[in-house]
């Protein structure tokens, strides 16, 4: 992995010199726009409006249009002019509940890694936070903005998730809202127990992306020249007008499906025994 950043997290007097990794990457197809014709690629050119002349990315600057229409142009010594602190630094405003901060504020994640002097700083961070249970929160700027974020201990490292600012955060408006919406006893016993047959432990790894998988069999099909794979056919659940019957269908469904799994799972995790017997020569 290549460092994105470098900085220092500083709370209190203590200053823990890090480096910042992004921690995921995507796995999805990235097309380019190309001629059907031939499939050459599509190519843009950076034109201004005003002149009509095409501009080098070199005579580009960031513009900002005001309510009136104006536009003001900053450079980058204008960023650099900005009273906000050094982009080399992550400071620590708080330590928080981890059950506190909602997901909805979550971005990015990266991951710290300390300079050589730092570890025994970094260690020591890491193991207060998951002894205390807590989050910092931090500000951090990187790129000349200035992010909102939290440092949380994940197994033997500290990672860095970037947030959305509160104003950032939209109030739903919807008008469900506004009526109250009866929700019979029975159902919601049936909603509770359709969420119980479906209940489990989170297990990353046994899930897989389909439209990924199915895409890397149409590109292979399509530069082979072989035939297309076929869509699978919707099956039929039938038309469930009464949510309550709709309930019940789903709970005997999940049963079934759960009866199915289980035994696989298990004999996935269960090694095989090994024989005490030793090869004759």
């Amino acid at each position: 992995m290549r460092a994105m950043w470098h900085g220092a997290i500083s709370f209190g007097l203590v200053t823990i010199a890090v480096r910042l990794f992004a921690a995921t990457e995507e796995h999805d197809f990235r097309f380019h726009q190309v001629h059907r014709e031939d499939g050459g690629r599509i190519r843009y050119k950076r034109v201004c409006q005003v002149c009509g002349e095409e501009v080098a990315y070199a005579d580009i600057a960031k513009g900002y249009e005001l309510e009136d229409g104006r536009m003001v142009v900053l450079d980058r010594e204008d960023f650099e002019k900005l009273p906000i602190s050094t982009d080399r630094a992550i400071e620590v405003v708080e330590f928080v509940p981890t059950e506190e901060i909602d997901p909805i504020f979550f971005q990015k994640s990266y991951y710290l890694e300390p300079d050589k002097a730092a570890v025994r700083p970094y260690v020591l961070l890491r193991t207060a936070l998951e002894r205390a249970d807590r989050l910092a929160v931090v500000k951090i700027t990187m790129r000349q903005r200035q992010s909102l974020a939290m440092v949380r201990a994940r197994d033997d490292v500290l990672v860095l998730h970037t947030m959305m600012w509160p104003d950032e955060i939209r109030t739903p408006d919807f008008g469900f809202l506004d009526g109250e919406v009866e929700v019979r006893p029975q159902e919601l016993k049936m909603a509770e127990s359709l969420i119980e047959s479906m209940a489990g432990t989170f297990e990353p790894g046994e899930f897989t992306d389909d439209y990924r998988e199915a895409m890397a069999k149409l590109v292979e099909a399509k530069a082979e020249g072989a035939e297309l794979p076929a869509q699978p056919e919707d099956e039929d659940a039938g038309e469930v007008i009464d949510l309550m019957a709709a309930l019940e269908r789903s709970v005997a469904q999940a049963k079934a499906s759960r009866a199915e799994t289980t035994p696989a799972k298990k004999a996935k995790k269960t090694p095989a025994k090994k024989s005490g017997k030793s090869k004759s020569a």
